[in-house]
């Protein structure tokens, strides 16, 4: 009998040897969007996973994890983050003009390790000053440290005065000594702020083409780049094989960037009915970043004045409109991606965006699919991360109750595997 179980291990390409892991749990969502299998074993070879086999099996000398009546899934995938910061508000100002890119480059660390044992194995990292992140993806990658696999944008691309500049609020004396290769005013301009970014070796680009909530300035979350140089930008990333990811809160920013034919919305707070056309006709994902309210009420419980005033006021705006857009949205038929802006939110509290998902329309299972083989295809990753198959990265994760119930629970990830090595759990 179990000669004939070891034929059948080797004809699925299972090796009977001791460098193969069996992870084995009652019950196992490989497949997102579809039913969860029953008991299974998850067999695992140099980082990959090489068979999903019914009930509990196991070669000789394998590793065997057994999780028992835990629920198994996908290393989850969150598409908006900036691991460099967990800063707000006039405290982010202050880290702006204090802190050190070796500094940085530490705390992305401790805020990627955070976001990894929550359960989180892939992130993609939209934007930061210093390119700690684009050093620890690399570092990671190398297997110097430990860290969510990162997709990352460099600096995030924007018109002088617009979200992205990094200058907004600071004594006029400051800005000439302040790199600013990220700002682009013209189509020209911004092609050539494209080709930097990739020459830093970025995977996506990422852009604002409208104000933000955040910045300090007082013009509101409006249309601040114009449509040819939305266009421009697309279509330099275009010729270098880079997606586009838009940060956009005014519908007039969020149409012109559709209409550019960017990859996704990130927050896309005030999405109108053409909107939802453009969605629809482009394929563009939404990340709706709910998770920032979070951030913002427990900065300001903590300290009233902890935003400028004209910060302040887009503040309690988007905490009053927070959701709307998702209601629109799911209905519609639009691809919704899994995305917190955790920095502005809380690192490690990454799942919290769940239970904001299904307040604003979601199922439990159509937002584990975002987190997972929606995020897994916006950023490109679709035959490695966000499912449980043949091939892929061996990223899981288990929690205790069943998340297609109760999305809560993967507040409290008990396991966490990443690339075949345990981060938490036995």
């Amino acid at each position: 009998m179990r000669t004939i179980f070891v034929v059948a291990l080797l004809a699925a390409g299972v090796p009977a040897a001791a460098e193969v892991t069996v992870v084995q749990a009652d019950r196992v969502l490989a497949e997102p969007g579809r039913p969860p299998r029953g008991p299974t074993s998850i067999v695992i070879e140099k980082g990959r996973i090489t068979a999903l086999l019914d009930g509990r099996q196991a070669p000789a000398g394998a590793r065997v994890i057994d999780l028992g009546g835990r629920f198994v899934l996908p290393g989850l995938i969150d598409c908006h983050v900036h691991l460099d910061s967990d800063a707000g508000g006039v405290a982010a100002l202050l880290e702006s003009v204090t802190d050190s890119p070796g500094h940085a480059a530490l705390r992305a660390q401790w805020n990627g390790m955070k976001t990894l044992r929550a359960g989180f194995t892939t992130v993609r990292n939209l934007g930061d000053r210093t390119g700690a992140t684009l050093a620890l993806r690399d570092a990671v990658e190398a297997g110097w440290v430990m860290g969510p696999r990162i997709v990352d944008a460099g600096r995030s691309i924007g018109v002088t005065a617009g979200h992205t500049d990094f200058t907004l609020g600071l004594n006029p004396e400051l800005v000439s000594a302040i790199e600013q290769d990220q700002l682009c005013n013209g189509p020209e301009s911004c092609r050539e702020a494209v080709r930097r970014q990739a020459r830093r070796g970025v995977d996506v680009i990422k852009i604002a083409t409208t104000g933000g909530v955040n910045s300090r300035i007082g013009a509101g979350i409006g249309q601040q780049m114009f449509a040819d140089e939305a266009r421009a930008i697309v279509e330099a990333a275009r010729l270098l094989k880079l997606k586009v990811a838009a940060h956009a809160h005014g519908a007039d920013g969020i149409n012109t960037a559709l209409e550019a034919g960017v990859a996704s919305i990130e927050h896309g707070t005030m999405i109108d009915d053409r909107s939802l056309r453009l969605f629809r006709q482009t394929g563009a994902f939404y990340v709706p970043t709910l998770s920032t309210v979070n951030g913002y009420r427990e900065r300001l419980a903590q300290n009233p004045n902890a935003y400028e005033p004209e910060v302040l006021e887009k503040v309690k705006w988007r905490i009053e409109v927070t959701g709307r857009a998702l209601e629109k949205a799911v209905p519609a038929g639009v691809r919704i991606a899994f995305g917190t802006d955790a920095g502005v939110s809380r690192h490690g509290r990454n799942a919290d965006e769940f239970e904001l998902m299904v307040a604003h329309g979601m199922t439990p299972a159509e937002a584990i699919a975002a987190a997972t083989v929606n995020a897994a295809e916006l950023l490109g990753l679709e035959t490695e991360v966000g499912a449980l198959r043949p091939g892929f990265h061996a990223d899981l994760i288990a929690v205790e109750g069943d998340p297609l119930s109760d999305v809560r629970v993967l507040k409290a990830v008990r396991f966490v595997m990443k690339g075949g090595e345990v981060v938490v759990g036995n």
